[in-house]
């Protein structure tokens, strides 16, 4: 269930299905890198502003699911607009930045982006653009990436299913608003 906070802009109710912390697992996979499952931490939060702040942190999963290492650290900030035109400025930990656009897709909660802009440092690796998507299916937030450089032409590199995050207080709050529930508990299901 989307859940949109009283305290949201209203330009970004489009944009609520986003919001919370989401940790998955995915695969990455991109010539020249090393191929691997990864695990995924994802947060959209907002402070009634005008856009969504987004972090996501990655780690290097082994056959048992165990982390090995940080993989990949990303963050930025999501914009809608009437039209339901999406832009994100994003920076990532490699030593680039990136200006995406993209849209809303019209009657679902699936987000298409691509970049317009990428700025490098020059210790960052070879990057010339990409694309992702972004779309919510039954309650669950699933991504695919498209990576570009100037050897390898634009192709998937990344995926992942990630689930959505109930903190202690989600909890608590969801039990306040069941209200007067029968003592035994069976007798709620009759």
């Amino acid at each position: 269930m989307i859940e949109i906070p009283s305290d949201l802009n209203p330009d970004l109710v489009p944009l609520a299905f986003l919001l919370g912390t989401w940790e998955g697992a995915g695969v990455s996979d991109f010539p020249g890198a090393e191929k691997c499952n990864f695990g995924q931490s994802v947060t959209f939060s907002h402070d009634g502003r005008d856009f969504l702040e987004y972090v996501s942190h990655s780690w290097v999963l082994d056959t048992e699911g165990n982390k090995v290492r940080p993989l990949e650290s990303e963050a930025g900030y999501w914009r809608i607009d009437k039209d339901r035109k999406v832009e994100v400025t994003m920076v990532r930990d490699q030593g680039i930045v990136e200006v995406w656009y993209g849209e809303l897709a019209d009657q679902k909660p699936q987000i298409d982006l691509a970049t317009d802009a990428v700025a490098r440092t020059a210790a960052s690796g070879p990057y010339s653009g990409g694309k992702r998507l972004y779309g919510y299916v039954k309650s669950d937030l699933m991504w695919v990436g498209e990576k570009a450089t100037p050897e390898v032409s634009l192709r998937p590199y990344m995926s992942a299913h990630l689930k959505k995050v109930v903190t202690p207080e989600e909890v608590a709050d969801m039990a306040r608003s069941l209200g007067d529930l029968p003592d035994d508990g069976i007798a709620f299901f009759k």
